[in-house]
């Protein structure tokens, strides 16, 4: 039997219970877009909370939100920047959010960018990547490496300092912040400063020590994962490519360094482990924190749940040491050099 959530973490799963979502692995994608959200639960806790004094609002402000578009290979990028006040030229990190690459939006994952813009000060970027079933892999896989190298090559005009640009990204965006990083050692590119992996869905293999811990786990339980990893790679077709999932990857050498945030009660915990492991021997400088008593998606429920708020000030703290000291002069842009075979790579 797996082991109890923490009072608060359990106050959120409480309120979502009573919201009566209908498994996700029952549903169309269509209808679990509609389906009511995590995220809903938070704010139905900081609410009724609130109304006892204990919170604050779930929204916590930032000094300025935009919204531009960029040419994808898809079409156009949606793109939502959070910035902290500054007139310099500031550090930042992409940031990609959950979902399995099926469901949720910017919206979804808004209150974990507005968090760590304002704990790392830095700007942070979202993406609005492609979707499965409509756009299986390696679509989002795509549209997170083209926003990357657009902020490198555009850094200035959104007030960003292309020698300080980081990775983000939580479960199926961690996916795609590992990706970037073996996309960008594969094209010769620099690679970014840091990586930030929350609970990454690195793998589409369900056996691993904490699948069978918290296979009924909630929010995210194994048939979930299967039916995610399903959209996604239909057939299972290209599993063993590393950018659909790394942990597959032959080698993790000559990456960024990484950081990789956990959940004890998460079926994801393991691979996260592993990965982590690997990246050690392969030579790559990791930290590693799991938050116990808690699970998938809390990383950004630290207006209810202590452990968001610790988990978002790790990653803050890991993000601010590496935006200090870039690691070589591989990150520098004036060795960038964007040729049409490069352009026509990141469409491939």
């Amino acid at each position: 039997m797996g082991k109890a959530a923490n009072r608060q973490m359990q106050d959120v799963l409480d309120h979502y219970a009573k919201m009566n979502p209908l498994p996700v692995e029952d549903l169309s994608p269509v209808m679990a877009r509609q389906q009511t959200e995590i995220r809903d639960a938070v704010i139905a806790t900081v609410n009724d909370h609130t109304a006892r004094r204990a919170f604050v609002g779930v929204i916590e402000p930032v000094h300025h939100v935009e919204h531009i578009s960029i040419a994808g290979p898809g079409g156009q990028l949606l793109l939502r920047i959070y910035s902290p006040a500054g007139d310099e030229p500031m550090p930042a990190t992409l940031y990609y959010h959950g979902g399995g690459m099926v469901i949720a939006s910017l919206n979804s994952y808004d209150a974990s960018c507005r968090a760590l813009c304002n704990a790392a000060q830095a700007v942070v970027i979202s993406v609005a990547y492609r979707q499965a079933p409509e756009h299986p892999y390696p679509a989002a896989a795509q549209d997170a490496f083209a926003a990357y190298h657009w902020v490198l090559q555009n850094a200035r005009e959104i007030n960003v300092d292309p020698t300080r640009v980081a990775v983000t990204g939580e479960s199926a965006g961690g996916n795609l912040a590992a990706g970037v990083c073996l996309r960008a050692r594969e094209l010769g590119m620099p690679q970014p400063v840091h990586q930030v992996l929350v609970y990454p869905m690195l793998d589409a293999r369900f056996d691993s020590p904490s699948y069978l811990e918290n296979a009924n786990a909630k929010p995210l339980n194994k048939a979930m994962m299967e039916w995610f990893w399903g959209h996604y790679l239909p057939n299972g077709a290209a599993a063993e490519e590393e950018l659909a999932c790394p942990l597959r990857a032959k080698t993790l050498s000559h990456l960024a360094p990484a950081t990789m945030i956990l959940a004890e009660l998460d079926p994801l915990r393991s691979d996260g482990q592993v990965y982590a492991e690997r990246l050690r021997a392969a030579g790559i400088d990791v930290e590693v924190q799991t938050f116990e008593g808690v699970s998938h998606e809390f990383f950004g429920m630290g207006a209810v749940v202590q452990e968001g708020k610790q988990a978002v000030y790790f990653a803050a703290e890991r993000l601010s040491e590496a935006f200090e000291e870039p690691e070589d002069t591989d990150m520098n842009p004036a060795v960038v050099r964007f040729d049409n075979n490069l352009e026509n790579a990141l469409l491939s």
